[in-house]
Order: C-alpha cells, then sequence, then structure tokens
C-alpha cells in the first residue's frame, strides 16, 4: 500500500487545524494547583481555598481568568477574597469566569500564587448523594468541563498541572483522590483532614474525589506499583475480585508494548453518581451499577488504557478528543486479543463497526475530528471511540505491527505528561514506518462516512477468468483504500479510488464464493459475501 498512500498525498492536504472555541490563555501556565475543602458538614455545599500557581509566558500577562461557576438558582460558588502572592486583590465576575488582575509590568517566567477562596453549593461536577446501600456519599464527575462546578480552575485539557487535594471531611468517611497519600488527621469535633498529592501534571477534568465508606485494599503490587481497590464494604470481596486481576493483567499487557505505567499508584474505586467508568489519574472511578460480581475486564481495560492515552498523553483541544477515547477503545480490543484470541477481538470489531455504520444513519456529516467544537455536550459520539479505533485498527493493518506498537510508543514517550495533536501523532507513526500518512489521516479522521460496498461477481468460463464489479454506494465522492477478498480459499487485494471498478482475476474454475474483507480489517458497510451474477 505504500505507493497508493504517497500518490494520494500529493493530491490532498490536511485543512488547516481546527480549535475548539474554548477561549485560551496564551500567556498563562497554571504549573500547580492546592485545593484546601472543607465538607464536614452534612450538607450539599462546601467551603474552599484554592492557590493556583501561575508562570507567565509572556511579558505584560496583566490578567489571570479562571472558570468558576456563578451563583444562579440556589447553586454555583460565591467567591469571598481573592490574593495574589498574599495581597488582596480586586476581581470581576462574568458568568462563569473570574477575571483577577496581576498588575501591570509582568514579565515573562514570573511564578505567582494566586489565591481564592469561595464556597457554594455545586450544581455541577461534585455531587452530594446516597450509595446503592443508602449510605451519604461525595463523589466527583468533572467530565468534560465541569471541574469548574466546584473547583476555580482553567477547564480546558491544554493546561496541566500538578495538585493537592486537602480534604477536611466526617471521620467516619474515608477520603480517596489523586496521587499520593501524604496525611490522615483526626480533628476535633468528630472530623478528619485527608490530603494527597499528584505529582504528575494532569487536565482538571481527570481531578478526583470521593468521601464515603471504603473497603481498602492494598493487594500485592503489579512490579514496583501499588494497586488498591475501594469499594464499598458490602461488596468488598467479589468488588475487589471484579477489578485487581484485570488491572494486573492490562497494566502488564500495555507496559510491555508501550511504556512502563505513567503514575505512581493505580487505585480502583467504586463510585456513587457516575456511570461506566471514569478513568481519573491513579484513582479511576467505576460506577456501582458496573458490579455485579463478575470480573470486569473490558471497562478495567478501557479505563486503565486512558492512564497512557488521555491521562499521561492529553489532547491539546476537545477537537482532538479520539487521541483519548479512540486510543482506549483500540487498546482494549488489543487486550482483549491478547487475553481472550482473535475470534473475540474480531468479534468487537464486528459490533464497533455495526455501531459507526448505524451512527452515520443518526447523525451523518460527523467526522471523528471536531470542526471547531463549540457544544460539549457533542464532544462524545461513536465516532470518536469505535470509528476512531477502527482507524487505529487499520493503521495497524497497513504499516505492521512491529511499526505500529513503535510508533505508538514513540508518540507515548515524546508528549508524555503534556498535550499533543492529532498531527503529533502522525508525524511518530511516520516516523515509525518511515512513511509518509497524510493522506490516510485525512480520509479516515477528518471526512465523514465510511464506504459502502455493493457487487457481484461472475465466471468468464471461455476467458478462464474471475469477474468482480464492486461499487461504492455512498452519496459522496469515493473513498481510496485496500480491499481484501477471499475467492473460495484464494487471497486477492484490490485497490479502490472510484465510485466503480471491475476486476479479474484468472482462474481454471469458478470458486465456491467470494468474501469481502475475510480477516476484518476495512471500515465498510458492505455484504460479507457477494452474490453471483449473470456473465
Amino acid at each position: 500500500m505504500r505507493f497508493f498512500l504517497l500518490a494520494l498525498a500529493s493530491l490532498l492536504a490536511l485543512p488547516p487545524l481546527a480549535a475548539d472555541t474554548y477561549p485560551r490563555q496564551p500567556g498563562i501556565d497554571v504549573q500547580h494547583y492546592v485545593f484546601r475543602l472543607d465538607l464536614s458538614a452534612d450538607v450539599d455545599s462546601l467551603q474552599g481555598q484554592a492557590t493556583a500557581v501561575v508562570r507567565l509566558r509572556q511579558d505584560g500577562v496583566s490578567e489571570l481568568i479562571l472558570d468558576l461557576a456563578a451563583p444562579k438558582d440556589g447553586k454555583g460558588m460565591d467567591v469571598a477574597a481573592v490574593a495574589v502572592e498574599g495581597r488582596p486583590a480586586a476581581f470581576r465576575r462574568e458568568k462563569d469566569r473570574l477575571h483577577i488582575p496581576l498588575g501591570e509590568g509582568r514579565k515573562a517566567g514570573e511564578v505567582l500564587s494566586v489565591e481564592v477562596r469561595y464556597g457554594g453549593r455545586p450544581a455541577e461536577g461534585l455531587k452530594f448523594l446516597a450509595n446503592k446501600h443508602g449510605e451519604r456519599c461525595v463523589f466527583s464527575d468533572s467530565w468534560p468541563d465541569q471541574a469548574h462546578q466546584w473547583l476555580p480552575v482553567v477547564d480546558h485539557p491544554s493546561d496541566k498541572a500538578t495538585a493537592e487535594m486537602i480534604v477536611t471531611a466526617p471521620a467516619r468517611h474515608q477520603v480517596v483522590s489523586n496521587g499520593l497519600l501524604v496525611e490522615t488527621t483526626d480533628l476535633p469535633g468528630g472530623k478528619r483532614r485527608t490530603h494527597w498529592k499528584q505529582d504528575q501534571p494532569l487536565p482538571v477534568w481527570l481531578y478526583t474525589l470521593g468521601i464515603g465508606p471504603f473497603a481498602v485494599h492494598r493487594a500485592a503490587p503489579i512490579g514496583s506499583l501499588p494497586l488498591e481497590s475501594w469499594v464499598f464494604p458490602q461488596e468488598r470481596d467479589s468488588a475487589w475480585q471484579a477489578l485487581e486481576e484485570p488491572a494486573r493483567q492490562v497494566v502488564a499487557f500495555l507496559s510491555a508494548r508501550i511504556a512502563p505505567f505513567p503514575y505512581d499508584r493505580l487505585a480502583n474505586v467504586e463510585a456513587a453518581g457516575i456511570s461506566g467508568g471514569m478513568e481519573s489519574a491513579t484513582a479511576i472511578s467505576y460506577g456501582e451499577a458496573s458490579f455485579n460480581g463478575r470480573p470486569l475486564p473490558s471497562l478495567v481495560a478501557h479505563e486503565v488504557a486512558h492512564q497512557w492515552f488521555g491521562d499521561a498523553v492529553t489532547e491539546a483541544d476537545w477537537d482532538d478528543v479520539w487521541l483519548s477515547e479512540g486510543f482506549a477503545t483500540y487498546l482494549t480490543n488489543c487486550f482483549q486479543e491478547h487475553a481472550q484470541g482473535r475470534e473475540a477481538f474480531v468479534a468487537s470489531l464486528k459490533r464497533g463497526r455495526q455501531g459507526v455504520i448505524a451512527a452515520e444513519a443518526k447523525i451523518p456529516d460527523t467526522p471523528i475530528i471536531h470542526r471547531n467544537l463549540a457544544d460539549m455536550g457533542r464532544v462524545l459520539n461513536p465516532f470518536v471511540y469505535e470509528k476512531a479505533g477502527w482507524v487505529l485498527h487499520m493503521l495497524r493493518t497497513s504499516i505492521g505491527d512491529d511499526a505500529f506498537w513503535k510508533g505508538l510508543r514513540i508518540y507515548f514517550l515524546r508528549h508524555r505528561h503534556g498535550n499533543a495533536t492529532t498531527q503529533d501523532f502522525r508525524h511518530a507513526m511516520e516516523e515509525a514506518c518511515g512513511r509518509n500518512l497524510e493522506a490516510f489521516f485525512r480520509q479516515w479522521l477528518t471526512r465523514p462516512g465510511v464506504p459502502r460496498l455493493t457487487g457481484t461477481w461472475s465466471y468468464d468460463a471461455a476467458g478462464k477468468q474471475v469477474v468482480l464489479d464492486l461499487r461504492q454506494a455512498q452519496k459522496e465522492e469515493a473513498f481510496h483504500f485496500p480491499l481484501e477478498l477471499d475467492l473460495g480459499g484464494r487471497k486477492e487485494r484490490v485497490d479502490l479510488s472510484q465510485k466503480q471498478h471491475r476486476f479479474t482475476f484468472p482462474a481454471e474454475a469458478a470458486p465456491a464464493f467470494i468474501d469481502l474483507d475475510p480477516r476484518t480489517v476495512a471500515l465498510i458497510d458492505a455484504p460479507g459475501r457477494l452474490e453471483r451474477g449473470t456473465p
């Protein structure tokens, strides 16, 4: 396929890079947050003191803007005071944005400490609720941009920062968060202070907080990596088993193929108020409804895979969310191939392909890479999961296993604990395989739709050849891609680049059948087996 891709690359160029519509602050780099939160009262509110350590990237930066939900209908965050370098500072609020003056004459490279004292009842992002056993608890759910509902932050994945959670809560509860445990101290009045510290930078939607009754199990480490489970006491044994062995297997699999686990700890946390899982770095949350007494290999694999892609390497822009969700989706399939065999892997791919085809009918004209995303309610769809996973599968098939895994390693190590774009990923894969992949990336990531194939075949006895007619039936222009065929046990490959093609193959006799894509390597909407027509 090398010539095919290189020739097409000369005709097609990637469009100008898009960007979601979040207002950037190019002169600001938040390096560290410290959140001191008091949730010790049994009410649905918090009192907080947040400190942001900010490095200036440009001369003349005179303002820091933090996202923080404004009060509305009895919910939101009131701001009591703001200080810059310990000095009280005036501030103003415009909707959900807190504008903080930094003073004039600031120089690039300066590091400032900005403190915000605030409090209120979160509308989203942090939930006060009862778990399925009727016990009161608190859990965060900040995806995709709801951290500002309870924390004053730059609520965008491009500004990653380390963080500390210093939480005062009722002593009858335990508190879990990102990173490593620094301190637990019992306080007067039935309270306890718990201090967690995360030393690798994260986007703020990955900051997690869970408060409630937990049975905590510190399992045997995975090499030197601590492995923990935090689950509700009523199901301690079954939930531990459901989480720990799959996590152990997935970490070993991805560590061998990509790089060692990128954080200091892996905890799996049962949570109320969410469905599925949330890949919060070092402390993954799993919705309480997921626990049914059986292992959770696929769910655990997806969330653990995110620790490499999405968490350690984070998309620089919401338009590129596929770099997180598509990777976790396909790496889950790859783990399934490793653990359960090729048949299970192919079955998952086929289910994903059917999901993509169904989604095309419901939300047409939707590419994998968003077009300047403005509505965060549209950030997720089947294309950034299953279709993006399929793109990775086709890429792996095209360049080969060795180059594929080498490219993932290059990409990960180059952007670990930072941000990356689709272009960054393409460059890493090109370096690994020695090919120009621009046309491949453009077609499958920026163009909506999938090829829809119809066709028939016949046997020309006089000419001793099989005649195959294939048509791309989608309304849009033709896709350019290779297609594998099975002619009754004989493997062939053709390159499709037009809406209609006729191919001929020498044959002493008519094949018993012709199957399209026998190895399940093409993202197509097509019958698996073609009908035989009249010659």
